[in-house]
Parts: C-alpha cells; structure tokens; sequence
C-alpha cells in the first residue's frame, strides 16, 4: 500500500508484531463485548461500537497508518487487495475461524487507510426474536410483489430481510436468489433452494445479476441494494411478473422511499413508473433501532400496506398523503413512527426522550402518549 499511506509522524516509535495476531484478539473482543462495529481508523484507539455507541479501547495504544495498513492487508485476499489498491476501497465479507462472519470496509481518507467491520450475528433470529412488527409474516406468505425494507445505514434492514428470508425457507418450497454486497447472512436450505450471490465475486453488477433471474426459475429475489434505476426498473418488473422480490433503499420513511423510486426516472418514465410501482407493490418498512433503557437496541417501524387507497395515492402520485393514510389505517395493519415508538414507550423498552429524538412529529407524538 505504498502508494496510498502517507509517512507516520516521527514520534512513538513502534515494535513490528504480526498484524494477523492483533488481528485476531481484536475481533475476540468484538464478539465478547457484543459489539456491532469494529473500526481501524488513523491516530485513534480501535474502537467498537456496543448499542449505538462508540467506545474505544483504551488499553490499546493509537493507530499509525502501519497499523490500519497492516490490519487491512490481513483482512484481504489478493483479488480485494488488488481491487482495493486500484479503486481505493472495498466492501466484502470476512469468516473469522467459522465462529463469526463480519461485512468489512477498507477505504482511503486524507491518505490513511481505514477500516470498518460490522459483526453478522450467526443465527439467523425470526421477526419475533427481533422484536418487529408481526405484521411482517403477511410478507413471507406473498407469492408476489414487492417488499421494501428502508430506514438510514446501520438500523438493521439486512437483518430484517434476512428474517423473511429465513421464515419464506422454513415455510415455503421456493427457490431463493439473493444478489448481496457483500454476502452479510449465510442460509441454511430447508425447504427452501437458497442461491446466494455476491456483487464482484459471483457477478459484475445487480442490474446485471437481477436480469439474469429471470434465467434462473426463482420465486423469490432479494436485492441487498438498489443503487440505480435499471435495478429498480428491473425489480419493479420482476415483482409484476410473478416473483417475490425484497429489497432496501436509504430512505427515512414510507413516502420518501416512493418519491426516490419515481425521483430516480426522467420525468417521461415517471407516470409508467408509479402505474407499474402502484400494481406491484406489497409493503415499505421504514426502521430505525433506538437504545432500549435496559440496554441494548430495539426496532421502531413505519409500516405501510399496499391497500387500494395506497396503491391509489401512488398511482396519481399523491404521495404526500401517505404518512396520512398510514397513520389512519391502523386496523389494517399499517403502522406510523409516532405510534411505533409510543408502544416502545408505554410498554418502558424506551425513554420519552429517546422516543421525541426519533419522532418526525414530537408535539404529536407528546399527544398520543398523553
């Protein structure tokens, strides 16, 4: 990585050690101290980070740019080495000994290299374990549409697929092929065939890769991200011809997830869009993980069901009616923000202040709370 790391200062000078070792005691610490993050960052401590917080290691000493080089290299192959150095970062997944698997970020900032490591829990938990809205399972019983799990980086969205998929192989005789960057949960067939593929190492692009399914007989399709509108477009066509497909996008709520999707197409392509997003969507799950009082993380979901005045919303492209129509619509299922996070609230898994730092509307959500 000589063309990429700058000089390290001229101070604390530093005794070589195998970076595969330090390695390896970093990530036994991750997974004893239950974090979810991992990082390597220049002139810093490792730090983890355990229930939404950061916490360095203190007893560790600072990084130089040797060492977040030196970790680095030891996480990497040859082919993501050389692919890291070319394009200067690299997303893949890292087994560690069969005991854990972790999604790694290697890239370059101010000339230092960094390092990111999110931990993937083994087990696969169900809806239930995860503490979701048990209005999710209508989902793993649709034989098609289309199923958006949103919400920003780092809120669980791949968790939540992961848990549809695994209730759909419990319960159904499909086949299931997931397009991931990188490949975050490994499935375990049951009743179900489960071809997992990985962007770079079992194919070049997931436009690429969501046009070959079509090839392939599945049933259901998991995109790990649409990035661009050909995927969404393709997506889009495969849930109108007969597959199950579930998909994320970055998006904070149910109707900013419809407006990115419509927003992402000339405005010629628009109309044709929403008529063909209204006719085949199933459901968005917009969530964010908020800091329990006892510790630890729990989900608040937005859920919106495609109900005909939701499908009709979408096609006159009314969309900003929908917080509307979901807040109203609670017998059948759909769930608001506010209302998610008044549960978590009145059952005590959250603070009233956690609660109105999420809320989108706090003098609302004072209101339902009472």
């Amino acid at each position: 990585m000589d063309d990429i790391k700058k000089s390290d200062p001229p101070v604390n000078p530093v005794k070589p050690t195998s970076y595969q070792t330090q390695l390896e005691e970093l990530i036994e610490i991750t997974i004893k101290e239950q974090a979810s993050d991992l990082h390597f960052s220049y002139g810093h401590y490792p730090t983890l980070r355990v229930d939404g917080k950061l916490m360095p290691l203190l007893k560790k000493r600072k990084m130089i740019s040797k060492d977040t080089q030196g970790l680095a290299r030891a996480l990497m192959n040859e082919v993501q080495y050389e692919r890291f150095l070319r394009e200067k970062e690299v997303d893949f997944s890292y087994n560690f000994k069969d005991r854990a698997r972790f999604r790694v970020s290697v890239f370059v900032q101010r000339g230092y290299v960094s390092v990111a490591l999110r931990l993937i829990p083994t087990k696969v938990k169900t809806i239930e374990e995860l503490n979701l809205p048990l209005i999710l399972y209508q989902f793993t019983k649709a034989p098609q549409g289309f199923v958006l799990v949103t919400g920003p980086s780092s809120q669980g969205k791949s968790t939540t697929l992961a848990a549809i998929i695994e209730e759909i192989n419990k319960t159904r005789n499909d086949h299931i092929i997931t397009i991931e960057d990188p490949i975050e949960y490994l499935f375990q067939d049951k009743k179900s065939i489960i071809d997992q593929r990985e962007l770079y190492q079992d194919t070049l692009s997931f436009a690429r890769a969501l046009k070959s399914t079509f090839r392939q007989d599945p049933d259901v399709i998991m995109v790990g991200e649409m990035r661009d509108p050909e995927t969404i477009s393709t997506a889009i066509t495969a849930a109108e011809t007969g597959h199950l497909v579930l998909a994320t996008l970055h998006t904070n709520s149910a109707s900013q997830t419809i407006h990115r999707i419509v927003d992402s197409f000339p405005s010629g392509q628009q109309n044709q869009i929403m008529a063909q997003l209204s006719g085949s969507i199933l459901g968005v799950v917009c969530q964010r993980l908020v800091t329990r009082i006892r510790g630890g993380l729990v989900p608040a979901c937005e859920v919106m069901l495609a109900t005909p005045a939701i499908r009709n919303l979408i096609r006159e492209n009314k969309i900003h009616e929908l917080p509307l129509v979901i807040e109203t619509s609670t017998e059948k299922g759909m769930i608001s923000l506010n209302r998610s996070l008044t549960s978590l609230v009145k059952s005590k898994e959250i603070s009233l202040e956690t609660a109105l730092n999420y809320s989108p509307n706090p003098t609302e959500l004072k209101m339902f709370i009472g």
